[in-house]
């Protein structure tokens, strides 16, 4: 009853969050401002929304085509077509149970191509793995494009990033433990953990038995190109953002991507996030978070018609699986 309880506030928790958030960035707007930030969205230039969402598009497409090369090393040749929609169902899934779409998808992926699931799973985090180096380099570069503001924003409010070094080395520290406590085990839970974290590092390895290690990389480099690109031509949409530098963007582009994983699919948190971000470079409020509105909003539309119809299209097409 007690796992159950907290699994159900995982859910909700996150989701109220965000709909809080929707509701305090709404009341505590003047009606003039809540009457502009409806403007700059209902105005908002179609031309690059359609530009900005086919960008994601290849983005996903990309990310299925990527994904088979580390599988094939497993002995796994999956249709293109099912690895897009377990990618595009796990997209959608994460507006209900955050982060649960990487499990989808290998559960996807496994009941139509019959790949073993912690196989599957451990494919996905090899890719996490290499989207979050990616991350780094993103946010690395936004940093040496702004380093002289930066450093005097922290210095102005005390913020020491020493600190978050130091926490993030804790939690390697600890993880690095419990993986020997599981090595070590030989009976019970801990060995069927075992055996279960060996499929899966089974999977994670195939990051470096991939033939097509250079097609991986620029496949990888080319997704999180369309992610800047997708993010970067709405900036057109509404004429506060019109003008902002390109470093600037990176900026907000990298706030987005933590929002996101906030609540279920960044809902309520990554507008006023972006909002939040743009205000220290002198975007008005109501600017900034009508940018971060329609780049939220685009980008859920795709994923929620072209999820909704994987889910509807999956079993049609493997009647026979």
């Amino acid at each position: 009853m007690k796992k159950t309880i907290i699994k159900i506030l995982k859910i909700i928790l996150p989701l109220l969050l965000g709909v809080f958030l929707i509701w305090y960035s709404i009341k505590s707007a003047t009606p003039l401002e809540r009457q502009e930030l409806l403007q700059n969205i209902t105005q908002a230039h179609p031309g690059y929304i359609l530009l900005s969402m086919f960008f994601g598009l290849l983005s996903h497409l990309s990310r299925a085509y990527r994904w088979k090369y580390l599988l094939e090393p497993l002995g796994y040749k999956p249709k293109f077509l099912n690895s897009f929609m377990a990618v595009m169902v796990a997209y959608l899934a994460n507006f209900g149970i955050p982060r649960s779409g990487e499990v989808l998808r290998a559960v996807t992926i496994s009941s139509y191509e019959k790949i073993p699931f912690e196989k599957a799973f451990g494919t996905i985090i090899s890719e996490r793995v290499a989207d979050f180096i990616m991350l780094l380099l993103v946010i690395g570069f936004a940093m040496i494009l702004q380093t002289e503001y930066l450093l005097g924003y922290f210095q102005e409010n005390n913020i020491n990033p020493l600190f978050t070094f130091a926490a993030l080395l804790g939690l390697l520290v600890i993880g690095i433990l419990i993986l020997q406590q599981i090595k070590r085990s030989k009976k019970g839970f801990m060995l069927k953990v075992k055996v279960f974290a060996k499929g899966l590092l089974e999977g994670m390895r195939s990051i470096f038995k991939m033939k097509h290690k250079t097609a991986f990389l620029l496949h990888t480099l080319f997704i999180w190109v369309m992610y800047l690109a997708m993010f970067y031509v709405l900036i057109y949409t509404v004429p506060e953002t019109a003008s902002l530098p390109f470093g600037v963007v990176m900026l907000a582009f990298v706030v987005g991507s933590f929002a996101i994983s906030a609540t279920n699919g960044g809902i309520g948190v990554y507008p006023v996030a972006i909002g939040a971000s743009l205000v220290l470079f002198g975007i008005n409020k109501q600017g900034g978070e009508a940018f971060g509105w329609i780049t939220w909003g685009s980008q859920t539309l795709m994923i929620v018609v072209i999820g909704g119809l994987s889910f509807l299209f999956l079993p049609i097409l493997n009647r026979q699986k």
